[in-house]
């Protein structure tokens, strides 16, 4: 069971309401400048389809059917993301208000994009069923990719190394003829900023954000007036490219490096601990150098975008996390008018914010306009 397509008041709806929260279609008229009529007769058929649901609450009901408040429904469809990561794969399940009904996390063998797909299929399959959602309007399914696309059709990808079979395959074939849903592919970055923008409270207040992944490598997903901006060949963001892998770079898995030269017994980003005696010093010298580096990336992305927002995120500790944001406020970055100065901030969202966003990505596609 598939939704329609939204014509664009009806997209504009749906997004106010996933910005605002409940609303009465009265202030939704006014908000966005729709005539009270229209307003209703949108509405209706909005309801119709199931995406969005009157409040129930019998003290505005008893003011008449405009003041009743609308807001998304959760039930309107569901979505699932899911995204490989060297020797770990997270899966996610939401809902069309962007609640998340279920994660799973699991550490696996490196896999190919086959084995992935059908590993995904089988999991989701018992989320649903255990969720009791079979049969229910199921949106598609979303995939986060680690590296860039290598065409802007977004069949082929320049995935990391770290999995085996994933770079130059075809992967919207491959997973599409396995998963048997609409299927989305994006950029981890892409996926990380949509989670950031929908459920880190960015909406609300925001249209243009940022997000700085430090990830695998590093990399940014850019919103623009409430659009995932991926340029003329499908890579913008690619700040990496500022950093070259044999040189030292503000990433995850360079601080693993620098932690491993420096005698500490570790094998993974998750292993990485500041409260750890041995750790901290290394750590602590890493964030000078990595906020140093990142200097240049905020004061950039400032001058030519103009966020609300630039987001640090990805899977370092919190910690490590707010300890680069502390650095790149007391930094010597630019200022524009009014002494504003780039808005660095680290992540509002818990969980996996790629993982998250990459299950958003039916949703938004449904509603954001682009």
């Amino acid at each position: 069971m598939h939704l329609p397509a939204l014509e664009k008041d009806q997209r504009r709806i749906v997004q106010e309401l996933r910005k605002a929260g409940a609303l009465s279609r009265s202030a939704l008229a006014s908000r966005l400048e729709i005539s009270p009529a229209a307003l209703t007769k949108l509405s209706r058929t909005l309801l119709s389809m199931g995406v969005v649901e009157e409040l129930d609450d019998p003290a505005h009901a008893a003011r008449g059917r405009p003041a009743v408040p609308l807001k998304l429904a959760s039930g309107g469809g569901y979505a699932v993301g899911a995204t490989a990561h060297k020797g770990m794969l997270d899966i996610a399940l939401v809902d069309f208000a962007g609640g998340t009904i279920a994660t799973h996390h699991e550490t696996i063998e490196p896999i190919d994009p086959r084995q992935f797909a059908r590993k995904v299929r089988e999991v989701t399959h018992d989320l649903v069923s255990r969720h009791n959602l079979l049969g229910r309007r199921m949106l598609g399914m979303g995939v986060a990719v680690p590296g860039p696309a290598l065409s802007t059709t977004g069949d082929k990808w320049s995935v990391v190394d770290a999995l085996p079979g994933w770079r130059g395959s075809p992967l919207r074939q491959i997973l599409s003829s396995e998963l048997g849903w609409p299927l989305w592919l994006e950029n981890d970055a892409n996926a990380a900023a949509l989670a950031e923008f929908y459920l880190g409270g960015l909406l609300r207040d925001l249209s243009t954000v940022v997000v700085l992944l430090l990830g695998y490598g590093i990399g940014a997903g850019v919103i623009v007036d409430g659009r995932l901006v991926r340029g003329q060949y499908g890579v913008a963001g690619e700040v990496g490219c500022l950093f070259p892998m044999d040189r030292p770079r503000p990433s995850p898995l360079d601080l693993l490096a620098c932690l491993r030269a420096d005698g500490c017994a570790i094998t993974s980003v998750s292993e990485i601990d500041p409260a750890a005696p041995e750790q901290r010093s290394t750590i602590e010298s890493w964030m000078d150098r990595a906020a140093a580096q990142l200097e240049v990336v905020c004061n950039t992305a400032f001058a030519w975008i103009d966020p609300g927002a630039i987001v640090l995120a990805g899977p370092l500790p919190s910690v490590i996390l707010n300890g680069l944001q502390d650095r790149l406020r007391h930094a010597p970055l630019v200022q524009t008018v009014e002494s504003r100065r780039p808005p660095v901030r680290v992540s509002g969202v818990g969980g996996s914010p790629i993982t998250l966003g990459a299950a958003l990505l039916p949703i938004h596609a449904f509603a954001a306009q682009e």
